[in-house]
């Protein structure tokens, strides 16, 4: 052999050797995996529904995985913030995002740049639950029922109010539902997040504002907030006594759901083991109770395709929403 081209042979040996080792450590890598621990992104503050179902599910799912799955909150702009750092986090498997309906489904509709495509920049892992929210009223506002409330209104069209967490957010879109399907006219005060709003109601500064069942439930139970009724189409467990709004204006919808999700590109057999461990955590008695409590409805076993699926029909609904409501951030 030419003696000149001996180095370079040995060159090449040595290349594709090493690049077989970092392959087979890539492969060993994926198959330990977790092999550190895992960070849930949460894209809304503490103490928020949110966050209350994701430190609830990542400590199951730790325990299945057998590796610490720690809750990072990143809020901001809607859900925006925590949302587009989990979609640029490396594609590994050890950034997850908790996320909720209305960040996923309503902000690209609500924001000319969202920062993220809820489709092409994640995978579906798991659907934890739909959580209703609750039309509130301090209890000295004098409707009872959600019947009473709107003959008031139509008795004083633009005269009675109702708190939201913001502009664009979901309880503030729940809010022009009610007035365009019952046909009256509440007038809409945003707030920068619910805790104000529901400090406002509490305080008798507002009649009204829709709040999700876990942040208000406490409230609910102690005699401070007055619940009219739930937006989801039926009654909530939690609330057996208090009756869906759809009871009264019929057709009327509007539940938050939760889920978990991957960034894009995260392997195939990374992936599967999330969905085989969330499978595995949600079929856990001891986690089904506590979210109950919180007020979660509990979804059945559903496959990532089914989560996919129910994403894309909620953006072009509440899309719909949206523009009738004429709800903008820039």
């Amino acid at each position: 052999m030419n003696t000149q081209r001996r180095p370079l042979l040995r060159a090449a040996v040595w290349l594709a050797f090493t690049a077989t080792g970092w392959c087979v450590q890539a492969a060993m890598a994926q198959s330990h995996y977790p092999g550190k621990p895992i960070v849930m992104v949460v894209p809304q503050t503490a103490g928020g529904t949110n966050d209350i179902v994701g430190r609830l599910v990542s400590q199951k799912l730790s325990e299945v995985l057998g590796s610490p799955v720690a809750v990072e909150n990143r809020p901001g702009a809607g859900g925006n913030i925590g949302t587009q750092y989990a979609a640029k986090a490396p594609k590994d498997g050890y950034t997850l995002l908790m996320t909720i309906s209305s960040s996923q489904a309503i902000n690209p509709a609500l924001y000319k740049n969202p920062g993220f495509d809820p489709v092409k920049d994640f995978k579906p892992i798991s659907l934890i639950g739909a959580v209703p929210n609750v039309l509130l009223a301090n209890p000295s506002f004098a409707p009872n029922s959600v019947k009473e409330l709107i003959a008031l209104a139509k008795a004083k069209p633009g005269f009675y109010q109702y708190a939201s967490a913001g502009n664009g957010t979901l309880n503030h879109l729940l809010g022009e539902m009610l007035n365009s399907m019952a046909g009256i006219d509440l007038q809409h005060v945003p707030y920068k997040g619910v805790a104000p709003a529901l400090n406002d109601v509490l305080g008798g500064q507002l009649p009204l504002v829709f709040a999700s069942l876990p942040s208000s439930l406490s409230h609910i139970k102690a005699g401070k907030l007055k619940p009219l009724a739930v937006s989801s189409p039926r009654r909530s467990p939690a609330l057996p006594d208090v009756p869906a709004l759809s009871e009264v204006v019929p057709g009327y919808s509007g539940t938050l759901w939760i889920g978990l999700f991957a960034p894009a590109g995260v392997p195939a057999d990374v992936l599967a083991k999330l969905q085989d461990a969330m499978t595995k955590a949600l079929a856990a008695k001891d986690l089904r109770d506590k979210l109950e409590l919180q007020g979660v409805e509990l979804a059945p076993p559903t496959t990532p395709e089914q989560l996919a699926a129910l994403l894309n029909e909620d953006m072009v609904r509440w899309a719909q929403i949206v523009k009738s409501s004429g709800a903008s951030v820039d």
